[in-house]
């Protein structure tokens, strides 16, 4: 199903800070660089909404974006990116930590991992530290376009046997070509509504 507004919401920088409002919530994670921005853009079919910057590490805020007034996408700062000193990286844990963790909005984590590079020491950190966080999570690789058929295939099964995960916990994704994108609409789409039907 096509997205008929998204915009803007409201962020918030600081831990314990209240959300804009109080609708349920879907976050976004990745190392910087993955693609993040790109791809919440291709998601909801907007150009400039969320902010690419040639400059990874730049989101330092936890933004959110209303969705067809029914719930947030949430996108969680870039982790990873080496030139993001390391103080501004001691206050981002605080912040995602009490974001993540006891949040009764959160209902979906989507965890973005590059295609071309597979599993970083960065993402399995987060990863680990997502066995304390009580929501499904949805693994998306990004920039599949890079990638011929056979990588692609390779990238998918490599990270599935990895994390041992089931067939329908990876997607494979492209901003670019926009492939894979209204998979991951209709998987968002569906936790929303079983959440409302609950």
């Amino acid at each position: 199903m096509p997205v008929r507004s998204a915009e803007f919401a409201g962020a918030i920088a600081q831990p314990g800070q209240p959300p804009p409002d109080l609708l349920p919530e879907i976050a976004v994670a990745g190392r910087s660089n993955v693609g993040k921005s790109s791809l919440i853009n291709a998601l909801l079919g907007r150009k400039k909404l969320a902010r690419v910057s040639s400059d990874p590490g730049k989101t330092r805020e936890i933004n959110f974006y209303r969705i067809d007034d029914r719930f947030h996408l949430v996108d969680l700062p870039g982790y990873g990116y080496a030139k993001v000193s390391k103080e501004v990286q001691r206050r981002w844990a605080p912040l995602l930590e009490s974001y993540l963790l006891g949040n009764p909005r959160l209902l979906g984590l989507i965890v973005l991992i590059d295609s071309r590079h597979g599993l970083t020491r960065t993402d399995r950190r987060l990863i680990a530290f997502l066995g304390r966080v009580d929501v499904p999570v949805l693994f998306v690789l990004t920039k599949i376009d890079k990638l011929n058929r056979s990588g692609r295939q390779r990238a998918v099964a490599a990270l599935r046997r990895e994390l041992d995960l089931p067939e329908d916990q990876v997607l494979a994704t492209s901003a670019r070509t926009k492939e894979g994108t209204q998979d991951l609409l209709e998987s968002l789409t569906h936790l929303i509504d079983s959440a409302a039907a609950s």
